[in-house]
């Protein structure tokens, strides 16, 4: 099967109707200064993201002779949650190949949903290049997380959802990996709302979708390098890159630091996890880089299931691109007063230090001066350039 019809997608919104989660869509928000912000929230699925849709629908067809095998899949997290818990439900044996790049809490999840787990080197690609030969030698059946048609057909009930829970929609906005997510979703919008505008976000650091529909070719990226690990993908399916170009809108590209501010603000201003490719989406609309200005737009939130050993440092990362904490550095004489002053100038601001490096002895630096490093809480980029014009008018200057 090598093309999707749009009954496929409703026959799978029936199968999953009580295994996966109807998410809400949260909205209006107050997420972006230019268009009215919607959230289809898939980080409150029952798995934790998206992923149990597809795969659960696609073990749900699978023949008497496929079960009685076993299933095998390879996930950097998140399809292997969703390929674990269906399995599971099925009384079906799994194994599932992660790459050491997968969150820790991705993969005690899937071995606590009943899966064998198999951790390869590298990344997604070098796990689904292990999980190919495990199938061969061992004959099992493989779940592929995002180039078969029955796995975006369940991926595909989230666009019938968001068109009965929000029918005024004008745009959709999907992350993007292997593509699996968005063709589901596209195919199910365009089919149904043809008018209604489907994009797709890749992080910068793996752009292998966008790349592909560019050069008009199937791209293999050499390596992959971002914090959203769930969309680090090095190249998009057959079905996938075709599906895309004949639904997609347009994709475009977020980095670390914009994902990190979308994180930050999905958490403060909705009190909403988001993992680094759950909200790309959002990223995108923040930062301005789709053509939605004034439209109702769904960001999808496609998971939620970050790890918090590195949410600490993805919220510094969002504070810094928000301009709510910024470093300073300075090149003093040695002398007293000058700290003092410096420190004067900003709590007159509004701004609060939060640490001081002060060295006198500094190879970087002349043997009758001193580095002064601060660390400032603020509120704004605003902010942010009020006080270094104040600093710099009283005569300090910032070296970085």
């Amino acid at each position: 099967m090598n093309t999707l019809e749009i009954s496929e997608v409703f026959k799978a919104r029936e199968v999953l109707k009580n295994v996966a989660r109807m998410t809400s869509i949260i909205g209006p928000t107050t997420l972006s200064d230019n268009c009215e912000v919607y959230l289809k929230a898939e980080c409150l699925q029952l798995t934790g993201s998206f992923k149990l849709r597809g795969a659960y629908y696609k073990i749900s067809q699978l023949s008497p002779e496929e079960k009685k095998k076993g299933v095998i899949a390879c996930s950097a997290g998140n399809h292997a949650q969703g390929v674990a818990l269906g399995a599971t439900h099925n009384g079906i044996k799994s194994l599932i190949c992660l790459p050491t790049t997968a969150p820790l809490s991705k993969v005690e999840a899937t071995k606590n949903f009943g899966a064998d787990i198999c951790m390869v080197d590298g990344c997604y690609d070098d796990a689904y290049k292990k999980a190919c030969e495990l199938k061969e030698e061992h004959d099992y059946t493989f779940i592929h997380p995002f180039d078969d048609p029955l796995v975006i057909a369940g991926q595909g009930t989230i666009g019938l959802e968001i068109l009965a829970q929000l029918p005024e929609v004008e745009a959709v906005v999907v992350p993007v990996g292997g593509g699996g997510l968005i063709s589901g979703v596209a195919f199910a919008i365009k089919t149904l709302r043809p008018e209604v505008k489907v994009y797709g976000v890749q992080a910068k650091g793996a752009p292998s979708m966008k790349l592909s529909l560019d050069k008009k070719e199937k791209v293999c990226l050499e390596n992959v390098k971002t914090i959203a690990d769930g969309i680090a993908v090095k190249e998009p399916g057959e079905l996938t890159l075709e599906m895309c170009r004949k639904y997609v809108d347009e994709i475009v590209t977020v980095n670390d630091d914009e994902i990190a501010a979308a994180i930050l603000a999905l958490m403060e201003k909705q009190k909403m996890v988001s993992e680094g490719a759950g909200a790309v989406a959002l990223a995108a609309v923040m930062f301005h880089k789709l053509p939605v200005e004034g439209k109702k737009v769904v960001c999808l939130i496609s998971g939620g299931n970050i790890d918090v050993s590195i949410l600490n440092r993805t919220m510094t990362r969002g504070l810094v691109k928000s301009g709510r904490l910024v470093a300073l550095t300075f090149d003093l004489p040695d002398r007293p007063g000058p700290l003092a002053d410096i420190t004067r100038i900003v709590a007159s601001l509004g701004g609060n230090v939060i640490s001081v490096t002060h060295e006198r002895a500094s190879s970087v630096t002349d043997i009758n001066s001193c580095f002064l490093h601060i660390e400032l809480e603020t509120r704004n980029h605003e902010h942010v350039a009020e006080i270094k014009k104040k600093l710099e008018e009283a005569g300090y200057r910032i070296s970085n």
